[in-house]
């Protein structure tokens, strides 16, 4: 009697590991830069040295590679807050760090091929780059450091205080990430021009900005919005990094901590873009709402906040909301139903 023959894999397994192939090769590539750069130069005490930095951005990934939030949002106050270090330190390793994670998990989402808002994005990135070009040169050095602080803690606070409150509606959008040519435009290079500001201050913040848009104005799918908030906040890292390579701005303290954490985050973003694909968005979305709102009193303990300065900040805060109710309300007016599940992946 004949022993049937083994049945073949599935059809889908070759061409989905094949699919991945680039970001397995950027994985290696990173690897044996960074380990040849360690050991040719005998940094592993200095690796070792910062291991705290490590731990926290372990965290930090995940939350970069599973919503909207860079993982600047936890590298910015550990550094600034935690480590009592300057506003600039908090910025450039922003930078630096999400250099690799978000990149990282732009390159496996894009492996994955994961739907995203590419009209709006080209516009956005675009934009992005040189608002923060601008911003790098020619606001960020005459703004204070505590200014600084209060703006990153200002945007992310308000940013958690809109998710929590409109979070049902939020996970209930299903829309196509996209309207016409021409929206797409104004919105990608408004949100961009924003969002290049506030990253070339903080560090973070094109990707929430423009993950904003698509949630409140195009009511889009969760899914899609986020995959194009990490690509754009990958590619305005770069540049920020770029700037600070060209300036030789980047300071010794900032790139032994960009050293100790970068292999973390090289495997951290992506595993959170992996695992939130498999799990429900509202659990990690309401968690990382609190730790910005939580930032955001953190920030005002620290930097020994006047009334005046309170007044300034819960102000600024308000204001936020304001501008994301309006534009909560005109995408209700411009989207009345919140969509189809299972059509957001399209666009035309």
């Amino acid at each position: 009697m004949t022993t049937p023959a083994a049945s073949p894999p599935p059809a889908h397994a070759t061409p989905a590991r094949r699919a991945m192939l680039p970001w397995f090769a950027w994985v290696a590539a990173f690897l044996t830069t960074w380990a040849a750069l360690v050991a040719a130069n005998g940094w592993w005490d200095r690796v070792a040295d910062h291991w705290p930095i490590a731990v926290a951005m372990a965290l930090g990934s995940y939350v970069a590679g599973s919503t909207p939030m860079g993982g600047g949002t936890v590298g910015f106050p550990v550094l600034v807050l935690l480590f009592d270090q300057p506003a600039e330190f908090g910025r450039q390793f922003s930078f630096l760090i999400q250099s690799v994670g978000m990149t990282s998990a732009g390159i496996y989402m894009l492996c994955a091929r994961r739907p995203m808002a590419w009209r709006v994005m080209l516009w956005a990135g675009t934009a992005s780059a040189v608002s923060l070009v601008l911003t790098h040169y020619a606001l960020f050095p005459r703004v204070p450091g505590s200014a600084v602080k209060l703006t990153f803690a200002c945007l992310w606070g308000g940013f958690g205080l809109v998710t929590l409150v409109k979070l049902r509606d939020l996970l209930a959008h299903h829309h196509a990430p996209t309207l016409d040519a021409r929206r797409d435009a104004a919105f990608g290079i408004v949100a961009g021009l924003v969002g290049g500001v506030a990253s070339g201050l903080t560090g973070v913040g094109v990707d929430m900005v423009v993950y904003t848009v698509l949630v409140l104005v195009y009511r889009a799918d969760l899914k899609p919005a986020i995959a194009t908030s990490v690509v754009l906040m990958a590619w305005n890292s770069l540049v920020g990094t770029g700037l600070s390579v060209i300036d030789g701005s980047v300071e010794p303290e900032v790139f032994s901590n960009w050293l100790a954490a970068s292999p973390v985050v090289l495997f951290g973003a992506p595993l959170g873009a992996f695992v939130v694909s498999r799990i429900p968005r509202g659990p990690t979305l309401v968690f990382v709402s609190l730790l910005c709102v939580g930032q955001l009193v953190w920030t005002m303990s620290r930097v020994g906040a006047t009334g005046r300065v309170i007044l300034i900040t819960a102000g600024a805060v308000a204001g936020m909301n304001l501008v994301f109710h309006f534009m909560y309300a005109f995408g209700r007016h411009l989207r009345p139903d919140p969509g189809e599940a299972g059509k957001s992946m399209l666009e035309p």
